[in-house]
């Protein structure tokens, strides 16, 4: 005797219990094997659409916290930016007292620097400039060293040639304006004369 034919009782109780139960069940909810598998393969595919929407939604999210994150960071670059260069305006303006002063002091002559009636005029000169220079250092302004050193056109700008054998071509002879930058941006470019060889 074969297992086929053990197994057919206990096969048909379970078919008789699953009936009875079904009995109490409206036809349209009744499981059906084709109806089961459609249902499946929909379920299947819409488990796959919200996949695929879940994916761009936290693509889309990533995309929208990088550009926020770009956002804020041009912000801080651009409030530091403001906070290093505001005074670059009136820092050019003041360029000028401090060419003044230069002039002034250089236009004294040797004699005069030992008058006592004018020493303590001079030194009053000499002190205010001292202050105007401390000033400069504490706001990120510092001169463009400029007399021989060799021509630089980020910082210098060339205003005649020199002819010379004491020095190489190229290299700053002399300094018409003095020329300064504010932290590591050019505020005004140095002025000057560059050696060349002669004729």
């Amino acid at each position: 005797m074969s297992n086929e034919n053990t197994n057919e009782p206990q096969d048909k109780a379970v078919d008789e219990e699953v009936a009875r139960e079904m009995e109490g069940v409206p036809e349209h909810l009744r499981d059906k094997d084709g109806e089961e598998d459609a249902a499946d393969e929909a379920l299947e595919e819409a488990l796959a659409s919200l996949r695929g929407d879940l994916e761009a939604a936290k693509q889309d999210a990533l995309y929208a916290r990088a550009e926020t994150q770009n956002v804020r960071r041009r912000m801080e670059k651009d409030i530091q930016d403001a906070r290093n260069y505001a005074a670059t305006g009136f820092a050019r303006d003041i360029l000028s007292v401090a060419d003044n002063l230069a002039r002034a002091l250089d236009a004294i002559p040797a004699e005069q620097r030992e008058d006592e009636k004018l020493k303590g005029f001079i030194a009053g000169i000499e002190a205010t400039q001292r202050e105007l220079e401390k000033v400069f250092n504490q706001n990120g302004i510092t001169r463009i060293a400029a007399k021989g050193m060799p021509l630089d056109p980020n910082q210098h700008q060339a205003m005649m040639e020199i002819p010379t054998d004491e020095v190489d071509a190229g290299t700053i002879v002399q300094e018409m304006q003095a020329g300064y930058m504010i932290k590591d941006r050019l505020l005004r470019p140095a002025m000057v004369g560059v050696a060349k060889k002669p004729d």
